[in-house]
């Protein structure tokens, strides 16, 4: 009897604990778009890469 009640109260902790990752998710914006990913692959890219500046740390001064 007393194994009903423990699994009962366990079941209800994990529910309401998922119910609030769930209210954290979507105010945290996990849900705002779920379409813009699939489609930003698409989009050019207008300006090249730029290349790598070498560190202004690795440049040595001439005395």
């Amino acid at each position: 009897m007393y194994t009903t009640f423990y699994l009962i109260g366990i079941g209800l902790f994990v529910g309401v604990a998922a119910w609030f990752l769930f209210i954290w998710a979507v105010k945290s914006g996990q849900f705002d778009d779920p379409e813009a990913p699939k489609y930003r692959m698409l989009d050019d890219d207008d300006e090249p890469a730029k290349p790598a500046q070498p560190p202004r740390s690795a440049k040595k001064k001439s005395p």
